[in-house]
């Protein structure tokens, strides 16, 4: 399958603001970030995206993953649906969230001290409620209890990235879910 054309798009995502703030501040890489996104690419298409998923051959679109992988990626979705039942927002996320929804603004406007400028954006929902108008993320995480998932919001700066996503819908409210790769628990 031909990679999304939105990566190919020219506005400013979060994903460039990642990259930047790598360029100007690097840190040593934790764990292997190639695997770690990988396995995310397959929890995230098994849940907002299942049509890129072929269960006999274990593929998301071409890409061939262990069949411990997609073990554990089941678990992980299995175990969100079971929350859901107890959790009203997360049911109705899955049952009526849009997901992969592509936003832009053409004209963001942005302020650093006296200087006022504007820059074209986008973002990429996994989860839209346009009758809320509001959405939020879906994570695969290493966390295995509360406090590391607190941890991991601010060490890989998904407040920034939820920030960003709510500027550019000109939304009030957001949401993460994550489930554990460890225990299969979901963060809220």
């Amino acid at each position: 399958m031909p990679r999304d054309p939105y990566y190919s798009r020219t506005e400013v995502s979060n994903s460039d603001l990642t990259a930047l703030k790598e360029m100007i501040h690097p840190s040593p890489i934790m764990g292997d970030r190639d695997k770690a996104f990988r396995f995310g690419t397959l929890f995230d298409a098994l849940v907002t995206e299942p049509a890129r998923v072929n269960h006999y051959t274990l593929t998301v679109d071409d890409t061939l993953y262990s069949s411990d992988d997609f073990r554990l990626a089941t678990e992980m979705h299995r175990s969100l649906r079971l929350t859901a039942r107890h959790d009203p927002l997360l049911d109705r996320v899955l049952r009526e969230a849009d997901t992969q929804c592509v936003m832009i603004r053409q004209a963001q406007q942005f302020a650093y001290g006296p200087l006022t400028y504007t820059l074209p954006t986008r973002c990429k929902w996994d989860w839209w409620l346009p009758s809320l108008l509001f959405g939020g993320d879906l994570k695969s995480t290493a966390a295995a209890t509360q406090a590391e998932f607190d941890e991991a919001v601010d060490r890989f700066d998904w407040d920034r990235s939820r920030a960003w996503y709510m500027d550019i819908a000109r939304s009030d409210r957001d949401f993460i879910y994550a489930v554990s790769k460890r225990n299969c628990r979901v963060f809220r």
